[in-house]
């Protein structure tokens, strides 16, 4: 598993809050609902997405947005009004006033707005919180991204929009597959345009030395691979191995297997019931005793404090 896949494997659409949003000008909503991450999709008419901290950005038919929480953010028809909607944690929707409007402007299955054939019509998934594996890849994306329909094969956005509204045997793990499989489209777009400051272990994939030590970590993280091990597996001398990893990645090799194995270790415990010791198995440390040492070195509390203290979101 390489860190962009990891990032599904965090904030994974389990249950995740999709909605159909449908409305017609003049129409403000300010999200304040501190989730992790929300994606938007432009299905008819036009939107303006502003961040907290950043420029606003127009969507359009077929554009997908990607915005980063938990800092707040307004879409709106572009209007300098202020907002007519308020979105709270728990997906409470109310007006300035405080008057609750979640089921006065239900429209049916997942379909919420001020009118069924308004002019504005998008899709809105929300995650509502990530791991530690993912944090590694959303710490870097910027509060707001837009990948326009001309930068990539949107078809996935018309099957989203058909599945929405429907009602049917598990639909509800239909919908969060093709979630998942949209956000990950559009990540992997979006983080290999050429202007993209990826970061370095996402481009570090392409490195024939690199990438192959790479794939070894997130393939198997639990082995024992020590630099010597790891040379022999890629083919080069360990001065080799060490000099275009570090180049490639920014880190010595040893220092992100150890950054990845706690990372994991990280999602297991909240994940999980699974004891210390077990969980230390799983991600490569041979006690319970030393994966609470390394954890609390890079993490700065026990992994029992880290399980007890719940989500950060």
């Amino acid at each position: 598993m390489d860190a962009l896949a990891g990032l599904l494997e965090g904030p994974r659409a389990s249950g995740a809050f999709l909605l159909r949003i449908v409305l017609d000008p003049p129409w403000s909503i300010r999200v304040q609902d501190g989730s992790p991450l929300c994606v938007a999709v432009m299905l008819r008419g036009e939107a303006c997405f502003a961040p907290e901290h950043g420029e606003p950005v127009w969507l359009r038919p077929g554009d997908v947005a990607v915005v980063r929480g938990p800092d707040p953010y307004v879409m709106s028809d572009g209007m300098t009004s202020p907002p007519r909607v308020i979105v709270y944690p728990g997906q409470q929707c109310v007006t300035p006033e405080g008057v609750e409007l979640r089921e006065r402007m239900a429209l049916g299955v997942r379909t919420w707005g001020s009118d069924p054939d308004g002019s504005v019509q998008m899709l809105l998934g929300v995650y509502e919180e990530v791991g530690a594996v993912g944090q590694r890849l959303l710490d870097v994306l910027p509060p707001l991204l837009v990948v326009s329909e001309d930068m990539w094969d949107a078809a996935l956005v018309a099957v989203l929009a058909g599945e929405v509204s429907k009602q049917g045997p598990a639909q509800g793990v239909m919908l969060d597959r093709l979630l998942d499989l949209l956000l990950i489209s559009v990540l992997r777009v979006w983080l290999d345009r050429p202007e993209s400051e990826a970061p370095a272990w996402y481009r570090a994939y392409t490195h024939p030395v690199a990438g192959e030590v790479l794939r070894l970590f997130h393939e198997d993280p639990a082995s024992g691979w020590t630099l010597a091990r790891v040379a022999a597996e890629v083919g080069v001398s360990r001065a080799t191995l060490a000099e275009c990893f570090r180049s490639a990645v920014g880190t010595p090799p040893m220092t992100y297997l150890t950054e990845w194995r706690l990372a994991l270790a990280a999602d297991l415990l909240r994940q999980s019931d699974a004891t210390l010791n077990v969980v230390a198995r799983q991600v490569g440390y041979g006690s319970g005793f030393a994966l609470s040492s390394a954890f609390k070195r890079v993490y700065g509390i026990s992994p029992q404090e880290y399980r007890g203290a719940g989500p950060a979101w």
